[in-house]
């Protein structure tokens, strides 16, 4: 069982302008599921990269909104997507396989680096564009008129992706739009109070999407798959790991790693981030001892701190028989 512990920042209130495109949020996401947005609209004009807050949830000329599954394992779950406001289809691709994109990809994706994706067009020169969907889940044709909250198709991993997440692009005119800050007028740790959203997502600048027990430190795959964690192991495993998995980090900012186990503290261990990360993990453990693992309940706590604050914070529980 995963429990979760997270601090919330410049989660906006805002009402979309009069007259203004009103968008909904274009991710149907179970509640339990802790999908998250990965990347935002790329704000800085020069070489460096920044989000609508100032944070640093963006790299260099990104123009859309990144809604992610914290893992692979959850495209099990076939999570909608839907238009985030009426329109018409302007067009759709389908047929792009589902899987992780790596370099040796990049020409046979030039130029389709969205993979399967529907675009609407909207009232007034608007236009929105839903990025990296499942292969044969799209179920709209160009020429349908559909209404807010439609299915478009389901979150998946086809074009230029290495995450399973809906990209979100939002254009007026052709040009890019940022549906936090539309007008470009950002006040760092605010919200903007022009942002398009009727239901706006809180700002979570990094945080924690996984954590789980291991009797080895695992492979980085295994954890992005969401195959890495063990719910029950002997008292014979030849080591006791627990592994964090996080997004957003930064650099100065601290991953604590605790197991509490019967007998008390098994491990207490702190890890400062030298470099602003995407995603990383981050494990710690010990090996068995002489006699084997006292047998019961092991609880796991990851913690991540930032500015000597605590960010976000996990739990996870194995049981050793």
């Amino acid at each position: 069982m995963i429990l979760r512990a997270v601090a919330l920042a410049l989660a906006p209130v805002a009402v979309p302008a009069a007259g203004a495109l009103q968008l909904s949020v274009p991710i149907d996401c179970p509640p339990d599921m802790g999908c998250y947005i990965q990347q935002y609209v790329d704000t800085d004009p020069g070489p460096e990269a920044e989000d609508y807050a100032c944070g640093t949830l963006s790299y260099d000329g990104h123009t859309g909104t990144d809604f992610a599954l914290p893992s692979l394992a959850d495209l099990d779950a076939r999570v909608p997507v839907r238009a985030a406001a009426p329109g018409t289809v302007r067009g759709v691709r389908d047929g792009r396989a589902d899987r992780l994109y790596t370099p040796e990809m990049a020409e046979a994706l030039d130029g389709r680096g969205c993979g399967n994706g529907v675009a609407l067009r909207h009232e007034d020169g608007w236009e929105t564009q839903y990025c990296h969907l499942r292969r044969g889940s799209i179920a709209v044709r160009a020429g349908d008129t559909v209404a807010r909250g439609d299915l478009l198709g389901e979150v998946g991993l086809s074009g230029r992706t290495e995450f399973p997440h809906l990209e979100f692009i939002l254009r007026r005119d052709g040009a890019t739009v940022d549906p936090f800050d539309p007008t470009g007028d950002e006040v760092c740790g605010t919200a903007s109070p022009d942002a398009l959203w009727t239901d706006p997502p809180p700002y979570r600048p990094g945080g924690m999407l996984d954590a789980g027990f291991a009797p080895a430190i695992p492979e980085y795959a295994a954890i992005k798959a969401g195959t890495a964690s063990e719910t029950a192991m002997t008292t014979q495993a030849p080591a006791l790991v627990l592994f964090g998995f996080a997004f957003g980090t930064r650099a100065g900012d601290v991953i604590a790693l605790r197991i509490a186990g019967p007998q008390g503290e098994v491990i207490d261990h702190s890890t400062l981030l030298e470099r602003d990360r995407a995603q990383m993990f981050r494990a710690a453990g010990t090996r068995r001892p002489p006699a084997g693992w006292p047998a019961g309940d092991y609880r796991g706590t990851v913690t991540l701190r930032r500015d000597g604050a605590e960010l976000e914070r996990i739990e996870t529980t194995v049981t050793l028989r």
